[in-house]
């Protein structure tokens, strides 16, 4: 199998807007590693094993958005081939008629 992200993320600083394109290529391995299994099994593994280990101190239950979770996590899903690109592009807004690859 395999996964396929995209995020196009547009942001304004100092008055101009610029956009960052992110993407992301996962593969399975087999029937066991998938590339679902990647993508979603180990995200959860790597934090429930960082808050056990007391790495991941904020209490409840969070979304990752905070750093705190969220840079581990994606810095321990390098070693497994999971890595998101980033690139600086143009700004192309939000609609979809100036949305190509």
């Amino acid at each position: 199998d395999m996964i396929i992200m995209q995020h196009l993320s547009a942001y304004e600083l100092d008055g101009k807007k610029q956009q960052i394109d992110s993407s992301m290529v996962a593969y399975g391995e087999n029937q066991t590693y998938t590339a679902m299994a990647k993508t979603v099994g180990l995200p959860v593994a790597i934090a429930a094993l960082k808050i056990l280990n007391g790495e991941i101190k904020t209490p409840g239950v969070q979304r990752p958005i905070s750093k705190e979770i969220y840079k581990p996590i994606l810095k321990e899903l390098e070693s497994f081939g999971v890595t998101f690109k980033e690139k600086d592009v143009p700004y192309l807004g939000y609609n979809p008629e100036n949305v190509f690859g």
